[in-house]
């Protein structure tokens, strides 16, 4: 009775052709020999099996039910996509629940901006309606209007000052020039960094108010054709997004380290404001932001902070005045987390995690139901495994993630609630934006790096061969020093900005995200849908079904696994070049610091991490015992304390940028010490630096 309601509501015209039935590509023949595994022969035949499920038809069909509607988080039609994935999850076989949480989420009640030119003449008034011909899900009444989540209200008037991209340079160089920001009004574009973080710098420099606008330059005509021409952003296109402070910590602004339950008392709640700002902050299209940028008077902007918009961009202030209004509405609101699961029958305490958000900003069909789409197709496939009687050695979770886009609500609440369960998972596989496009691409922890490899060159290709062929013709080759086979595609670090950070930074679970990209304009528009993304992004589906194959692989490849598939070795090549790099940064700030007792601790390290890697790659004895030792190596990353200043985030290798957001921050506390010229604080640093790796590296000589 559900699925039919559901469909109901979302089912619309099919657009799905009879494209499907383009010639699919046959499984390759997986390797004779796989890392942790002492005899893959009977894994490759189960995993065989699953590669034919995954469908382009089926995978397009979820794709067109999730996008029918916007589902914003917490709204009914999210929680109508929550009870769609939960059936699907049942009809799998999985044993699924919706769990809720109760979040402090803002809607808008009114967002407004108006220019005026000093002799009162109205210059723009916005933000003005997205709208393209051509598009037809652009007048859906239920798009929610542009604003930016956790934004402040407030009713404000003030001169501009514009701050190229919002960085923390950006805003030095205005200091430079003697430009002050106090009392202004601060417009900057988006890219380069988290847009929380220019909201933070901006309010840190006494700023009243804060505009972020897309400029044609990164996102618009100046890249290629736009929507509905092309992929790239059309004029009156407005990004929304959170401006939380999710670099100091992410999830509910009122719980942070602990779960916001539905039965939470209220007084157990604390202040918003350790990660909420306090002024305005209101995305604009480059259509809104042109007559404000067009009328900025002051000096001209250097060539690099230039635009693509047709006139040269002045600093300010002068020449403008802005109006914003701000009325966000603050309520506790229940969002839903949907978790399947299937029970291990050898360990099921030990969890292999799968997870991707489902709420989105309008329609979603990028951002991120591609993701959804397919890990539902990797689901399909578990459960055809299921049907013939086959069980995984660790239990797997299928997750749906709530309230993502908000500041990763439920992701980071589920794993705050699940703190002590989260000690046994061994691996948490992430997509997010699955799919804009064929190029593959993968962040993950150092020690999957290579397993995230070894997992593409068993799925195949829609262009023929397999997925890391193509990644390899796309991507940067590097040299990893391991073996004859040293040049590897590289691999990016984790950072933030999706649902992995709660698992590896907070929790110290072994993470990886995965995506196929291409030219993505619509990012956080109404006209991320399903028309764009039939159109632009994989007309045939084909990208899904890689995707859904991809996930699913790494699940059912760590699941069965011998010996856990880590790469500590890896690791300690990885660290070792951190520590370099930190080495020689230090005397540029004016620090001289006694580096040997860390390089030290890193060259113990890595020589445990070989014992391992030989013992792994035997994959027999006692590998109870191994596996303990390889998963609780990474968690003696943790520093219980957490990074000076942000407690949340715990991982001493690993952290989102303070400046940056979503660009990774390696040895955070190090580099934070060394680029403020604080020794002592540096010194300290280095030393529970030293004492992680000494931790790690006894855990790992622990090894039976």
């Amino acid at each position: 009775m559900i699925v039919r309601q559901v469909l109901a509501l979302f089912l619309v015209p099919t657009l799905l052709p009879a494209l499907v039935s383009a010639r699919q590509p046959q499984p390759p023949h997986p390797a004779p020999s796989v890392f942790g595994y002492a005899n893959f022969a009977t894994e490759a035949k189960i995993e065989s099996r699953f590669l034919a499920v995954p469908s382009p038809q089926s995978a397009g069909e979820d794709l067109q039910i999730l996008t029918a509607a916007p589902h914003l988080a917490a709204t009914p039609e999210d929680y109508n996509t929550a009870q769609y994935v939960a059936a699907k999850f049942r009809a799998a076989g999985l044993q699924t629940k919706i769990v809720p949480y109760r979040v402090l989420i803002d809607w808008p009640r009114v967002v407004s901006v108006q220019a005026y030119a000093p002799n009162g003449h109205l210059l723009m008034a916005g933000p003005t309606r997205e709208h393209v011909k051509g598009d037809p899900y652009g007048d859906d009444p239920r798009i929610v209007m542009p604003y930016n989540s956790s934004s402040g209200s407030g009713d404000v008037t003030a001169g501009v000052v514009y701050a190229n991209y919002g960085r923390l340079q950006d805003f030095n160089a205005l200091a430079a020039r003697h430009i002050d920001v106090r009392g202004k009004i601060v417009i900057c574009r988006y890219g380069a960094i988290f847009r929380g973080v220019k909201v933070y710098l901006a309010e840190q420099r006494g700023a009243i108010g804060v505009l972020l606008y897309s400029d044609p330059q990164e996102s618009g005509y100046y890249q290629g054709k736009t929507w509905p021409d092309g992929p790239w952003r059309p004029a009156t296109a407005v990004q929304r997004g959170s401006v939380q402070y999710a670099f100091k910590y992410p999830g509910d602004p009122e719980t942070p380290s602990f779960a916001s339950t539905l039965n939470l008392p209220d007084s157990a709640r604390k202040s918003p404001y350790g990660d909420q700002p306090r002024i305005i902050s209101i995305p604009l299209s480059y259509h809104d932001a042109a007559p404000i940028l067009k009328a900025l008077q002051g000096p001209a902007a250097p060539e690099s902070w230039q635009g693509a918009l047709p006139f040269t961009y002045h600093l300010g202030p002068g020449g403008v005045k802005v109006h914003l209004v701000s009325r966000q509405d603050y309520q506790r609101r229940v969002i839903w987390d949907v978790i399947g699961k299937v029970q291990g029958s050898q360990y099921p305490r030990h969890l292999v995690i799968v997870g991707n958000h489902r709420d989105a900003w309008t329609f979603g069909a990028s951002d991120p139901s591609s993701g959804t789409a397919a890990m539902l197709e990797a689901v399909r496939g578990v459960g055809v495994l299921l049907k013939s009687g086959w069980r995984p050695r660790r239990s797997i979770l299928f997750c749906s993630w709530d309230g993502e886009e908000e500041g990763l609500m439920g992701s980071t609440e589920w794993v705050e609630q699940n703190a002590a369960v989260l000690k046994n998972a061994v691996a948490y596989f992430n997509v997010d934006v699955g799919v804009t496009g064929p190029s593959f691409s993968a962040f993950a922890a150092p020690s999957l790096k290579q397993f995230v490899r070894e997992v593409a060159r068993s799925v195949p290709s829609p262009l023929g061969g397999t997925v890391y062929d193509h990644w390899a013709q796309d991507g940067l080759l590097n040299n990893t020093g391991a073996g004859p086979q040293t040049r590897q595609v590289s691999i990016g670090d984790l950072g933030s900005g999706s649902d992995f950070t709660p698992f590896f930074q907070h929790a110290g679970v072994p993470s990886t995200d995965v995506s196929s990209n291409g030219p993505y304009g619509v990012y956080h528009s109404a006209f991320d849908d399903f028309a764009w993304y039939t159109r632009e992004a994989d007309p045939h589906f084909l990208y899904l079904q890689e995707m859904a194959r991809v996930l699913g692989l790494e699940a059912l490849h760590m699941a069965d696994a011998d010996a856990l598939p880590y790469d500590y070795v890896a690791y300690a090549r990885s660290i070792a070049g951190y520590l370099d790099a930190a080495r020689r940064k230090a005397p540029a700030h004016g620090l001289a610091l006694d580096f040997a007792p860390v390089v030290a601790a890193a060259a113990r390290f890595a020589a445990a991490a070989q014992r391992a890697h030989e013992l792994q790659a035997r994959a027999v004895g006692n590998l109870a015992g191994l596996n303990a030792a390889l998963r609780q190596a990474e968690a003696d990353f943790l520093d219980p304390a957490g990074l000076s200043g942000r407690p949340w985030y715990k991982h001493v290798i690993y952290a989102p940028g303070f400046y940056t957001g979503y660009a990774p921050a390696v040895l955070p506390g190090v580099h934070t010490a060394i680029s403020t010229g604080n020794a002592s604080q540096a010194a300290e640093q280095l030393l529970l630096l030293a004492r992680a790796l000494d931790r790690a590296t006894q855990t790992l000589n622990s090894a039976p």
